[in-house]
């Protein structure tokens, strides 16, 4: 794989092709892309985790608990 292909195509974003195969490391359910917050999003656990200078942090103990 080329260097460009694995690159964002701007600074803190994230592949769309890793978008599509990231599930929640809690539920193994689907993620939802917060373009606006920098996160990605599981409805299911309640949990927002970040994404870091483009490079998502599925780490529970780094994710933002949704409120109520």
């Amino acid at each position: 794989m080329s260097e460009s292909a694995t690159r964002p195509d701007e600074a803190g974003a994230v592949d769309p092709r890793l978008l599509e195969i990231l599930v929640c490391p809690v539920t193994k359910g689907p993620l939802r892309y917060d373009r606006a917050r920098g996160e990605l999003v599981s409805e299911q656990a309640g949990l927002a985790y970040p994404i870091r200078d483009g490079i998502p942090i599925m780490l529970p103990d780094e994710a933002r608990k949704l409120e109520g």
